[in-house]
């Protein structure tokens, strides 16, 4: 059964009243690997939405994420906030699979709207935290000769350190092979580079991840740790 017919099959079995539904992910493009899931989007009625479950079906590994129209609404809307939205984008970039009653074809019109549109601009005072979150950790690697810490340094900086390219330029931010996807869409090559650098750092020369990580710091006003000060909460 190929994942598109297998999509329908399980919504139908486990919700034949949904309202709509939605594939996406890397199933349905050419990322697709023997592990890909399929992450479905549900739209029901009301209850028992909104959830979510793991499960498989006829050895299909599925993700699915069942919602009304408000808290798809809800869901995103908080999402978006924070610049990383997997439902948005499942909507955006996905198959829709079937729609009863209109509401698929308006979520997938507002999600290609919504996703095109972008995140919302950084707040200079997030990109003052990161660029002192960031200039700790390279001090952290400068004077590190700990392996096991040279290891989660380096994870840890590579990190933040596409993650805060993504913020500069504009971009939708993502988690785990998404962070990577991201980067080559928004700045080609970063990843590849933080990923030989990163190699570099743990046999010992930090110099490539320092200069990479100090020129996505450059766009933003580079390093910051003297004068840095937050308030604390009551």
């Amino acid at each position: 059964m190929d994942p598109v017919a297998a999509a329908r099959a399980v919504v139908e079995e486990r919700h034949p009243a949904a309202r709509a539904a939605f594939l996406g992910g890397s199933i349905l493009s050419e990322r697709r690997t023997a592990f890909s899931d399929l992450d479905i989007v549900v739209l029901l009625h009301g209850t028992p939405a909104p959830y979510r479950e793991s499960f498989r079906f006829r050895g299909w590994p599925v993700e699915m994420f069942v919602h009304t129209e408000d808290t798809w609404h809800a869901f995103v809307e908080r999402e978006i906030q924070r610049r990383r939205s997997p439902l948005l984008w499942m909507c955006a970039d996905g198959l829709l699979l079937f729609d009863a009653d209109g509401l698929g074809a308006r979520l997938d019109a507002e999600a290609r709207k919504l996703a095109a549109a972008g995140p919302p601009a950084v707040a200079a005072e997030e990109l003052e935290d990161w660029r002192y979150a960031i200039t700790d950790l390279l001090d952290d690697l400068a004077g590190s000769t700990d392996q096991a810490e040279m290891l989660f340094i380096t994870a840890e900086l590579a990190r933040r350190v596409g993650e805060l390219a993504l913020n500069v330029s504009g971009s939708w931010a993502g988690g785990g092979k998404w962070l990577a996807r991201r980067l080559d869409a928004a700045a080609p090559g970063l990843a590849a580079r933080l990923h030989d650098a990163v190699r570099e750092a743990l046999g010992g020369r930090v110099e490539s991840l320092v200069a990479v990580t100090d020129e996505v710091l450059a766009q933003v006003g580079g390093r910051l740790w003297a004068g840095y000060r937050r308030g604390g909460n009551p």
